[in-house]
């Protein structure tokens, strides 16, 4: 596998073991992991964006209204974004993958998920 496939098989992988997240991955899930790859973002800043924005759903006030799913890779492009500007101090990423274990260990069983629609 060439470090392209490697870099958009990570992203798809980290998108649907998410909470909220489809089952599997969607062919412009597909693109926009690419997309990342070619405009260079890190694969640990794609990371910590993903885990930063599941947090930031699961962490809600208890009388907030329910969120709908997760869709789409692209949910999770602004915060990549955001990251960009105002970088995270190290460390946080680890600190991110704890709290988002903590919190779904709290939450439902697990669901079987695939990065890859059927029809690549």
């Amino acid at each position: 596998m060439n470090d392209s496939a490697c870099y958009v098989a990570a992203v798809l992988n980290w998108y649907v073991d998410l909470p909220d997240t489809p089952l599997r991955a969607t062919v412009s899930d597909q693109w926009l992991a690419r997309r990342l790859h070619a405009e260079s973002v890190p694969l640990s800043l794609v990371e910590t964006a993903l885990l930063l924005a599941s947090l930031r759903r699961m962490v809600r006030p208890q009388d907030a209204p329910a969120l709908p799913p997760v869709r789409s890779l692209a949910y999770f492009r602004p915060v990549v974004e955001e990251l960009r500007t105002h970088p995270v101090p190290d460390g946080y990423l680890d600190y991110l993958r704890l709290k988002l274990r903590r919190a779904a260990q709290a939450g439902p069983a697990d669901v079987q998920k695939t990065a890859f629609p059927d029809d690549r």
